[in-house]
């Protein structure tokens, strides 16, 4: 179908229009309405992965730890170009410990996200980082005495064990590093360098530090801790309920799009998206709803909307018109929502609007239903008023008939005889399907109730059996196997055989007469339950039924036949509803002889004890 290139807006549009400026209208938001086509790029669902807090945590120590080595081999060297002498122990070690931080941060089972459900440090973890970092640093400490101030270092594994292990494990790290600062001040006190009790008063005042460190530092990554599991599930609800919101969406019935003030479609169901287009479904969401010619009458109905509102709350009419001349008419529903105020003054507003859209022909329906409904109820009490003076008449007619010696008289006892057994045929009909209370179905043997059916229906209309019989029988797929009990299905004998000897009767008035034109067949077939359903099946070698008679197989009060009520098919789907069955019909190939077949799928009752046939 040949589509044509949108439109652009009109420029006298209001300043106060709610729909504003197109933002330059680029031809990647034009939505193109007539062939479901959309020059949009398809918008993927991304899976936001989140990582989480230890291991992000973890990582920023391993990059410090890194970052530090680097920083201390530079300041070696840059002592060393200065020409100031650095020990040979002292370059060792800064070599040895730089590369064991850049070893720990490579290694590949550290740089793997951990474990959702891990929150410390693992034994290995903590000795190839907090270990480490601890020898290093009192090493250094005891080894440079005075000259060097390296206290500061030991911040790192004792900030690190605070975050990253358990309060009791923090505190043990930062004894461990108050124990290594009063150890190298005795030491150096005993050397007579500096006098022992600044050297211990220094240390002590450093442990107490450390210690704080490690209780604020424990404290604060708990409760940063206890905040992301409360994120993380509300962040799970909140999918849930996005999920479950997405799935309401795409099953309703109605139409459903959210539009902003730009005129950009946010969100549209299916629903609404077959609704926009002429033929098939509309693209996926975002497009521009403006500057398409198709849509302008929900531009103008969503701007009539703001100054009537109580015509938008009530709904109006419009109609769409497609460039290959096809009209659509919707009705529509308008809801405005106000967004909370933006967090600056100047800041514009993010108002939204929800359309709610639906097809006129499926309120009309709807409503049709509705008056059929009324009407069934109401036919339902007339047919029990006309059930008494109709036995009184064919009372009356038999008496007359028992006097009638004339010829003339006799034909019009016959007449009325004939009329009053319609007429009760159509109460019996009307009563049939008129809702009302009734006793479960009992369990039945579908084998033996069906071929006695079949050989009642056969005495009827006086067909014979055999190969050279018009009617043609299978029941060689529900047959029982051994050790296997009968199958049964609840199901009403009389609801049963009515339903099937109006298929047969349909069957044989539309079949070409020759021996086996009509085929009934009964077999097992499986399904979701373990005891699988029964499928009953008519078919005939008849021409095929036309689509538009076919649309309409199942409605009531429609008939092919001139002295047909048109409530055979429709009486047949309400017993079979009844019942818990369903019936249908389907066209096969022109190769299968029986292109016509009705088919009746039942429940099983009674649960199989062994394999079923198939």
């Amino acid at each position: 179908m040949v589509t044509t290139p949108p439109k652009a807006p009109s420029g006298n549009a209001s300043a106060n229009s709610w729909f504003g400026p197109p933002d330059g209208l680029d031809s990647t938001l034009i939505q193109e309405a007539f062939g479901g086509r959309s020059a949009t790029p398809q918008v993927a669902d991304e899976q936001v992965v989140v990582t989480p807090y230890f291991f992000r945590v973890y990582r920023a120590f391993l990059n410090a730890r890194a970052v530090l080595a680097l920083t201390l081999l530079a300041l070696i060297g840059f002592l060393h170009a200065v020409g100031t002498a650095t020990p040979t122990w002292m370059r060792l070690m800064t070599l040895g410990y730089a590369g064991l931080a850049w070893l720990v941060w490579w290694w590949p089972s550290q740089r793997r996200p951990a474990p959702p459900q891990q929150s410390t440090l693992r034994p290995r973890q903590a000795l190839g980082s907090i270990g480490v970092d601890l020898a290093f640093f009192s090493a250094l400490h005891y080894l440079t005495g005075s000259s060097v101030n390296s206290q500061a270092l030991l911040v790192l594994p004792v900030l690190m064990a605070g975050v990253l292990m358990p309060r009791i494990m923090a505190l043990g790290t930062a004894a461990v590093a108050t124990l290594n600062l009063l150890g190298a001040a005795a030491l150096q006190g005993a050397q007579g360098q500096v006098q022992l009790t600044q050297l211990m008063t220094q240390a002590g005042l450093t442990g107490i530090g450390l210690f704080a460190i490690a209780i604020l530092s424990n404290e604060l990554a708990t409760r940063l801790a206890r905040e992301e599991r409360s994120a993380r599930g509300s962040l799970e609800l909140a999918r849930q309920q996005a999920e479950l919101n997405r799935l309401v969406l795409e099953e309703m019935a109605e139409g459903v799009m959210v539009v902003d003030r730009r005129g950009r479609v946010r969100t549209a169901n299916p629903a609404a998206r077959r609704l926009l287009s002429a033929h098939g479904i509309a693209s996926t969401a975002p497009f521009q709803l403006r500057g398409v010619p198709a849509w302008q009458p929900l531009v103008e109905a969503v701007e009539g909307a703001i100054s009537r509102p109580l015509q938008a709350e009530g709904g109006q009419e419009i109609r769409l018109r497609f460039d290959d001349q096809s009209q659509r008419e919707l009705r529509l529903r308008v809801r405005f929502t106000r967004s909370p105020a933006p967090p600056q003054p100047d800041a514009p507003r993010e108002d939204m609007c929800v359309m709610l859209l639906e097809d006129l022909r499926t309120v009309r329906a709807r409503q049709r239903q509705d008056k059929l409904a009324s009407m069934g109820r109401m036919s339902a009490g007339i047919a029990h008023e006309i059930r008494n003076p109709l036995a009184a008449i064919a009372q009356a007619n038999a008496l007359l008939a028992e006097d009638a010696l004339q010829p003339g008289q006799q034909k019009l006892t016959q007449m009325i005889g004939s009329n009053v057994d319609r007429l009760k045929h159509i109460v019996d009909d009307i009563l049939t399907v008129a809702p009302g209370l009734r006793p479960p179905a009992p369990a039945i043997d579908p084998i033996e109730t069906v071929m006695a059916i079949c050989n009642e229906w056969r005495s009827t209309h006086r067909i014979g059996g055999g190969e050279e019989g018009l009617l043609e029988t299978d029941f060689s797929g529900c047959q029982p196997v051994p050790q296997q009990v009968t199958l049964r299905v609840r199901f009403e004998p009389e609801h049963l055989q009515r339903v099937l000897v109006n298929l047969l009767d349909n069957a044989l008035r539309y079949n070409s007469g020759e021996p086996g034109a009509i085929l009934l067949s009964l077999r097992w077939v499986p399904s979701v339950t373990q005891e699988g359903l029964l499928m009953l099946s008519v078919g005939n070698d008849g021409e095929p039924i036309q689509p538009e008679t076919e649309r309409a197989l199942f409605e009531p009060f429609f008939s092919t036949s001139s002295r047909g009520t048109g409530l055979g098919l429709y009486i047949s789907r309400e017993l079979c509803e009844r019942h818990g069955a369903s019936i249908d019909y389907r066209q096969h190939p022109p190769t299968v002889r029986h292109r016509n077949e009705f088919f009746i799928t039942m429940p099983v009752d009674s649960p199989a004890h062994g394999p079923f046939p198939a």
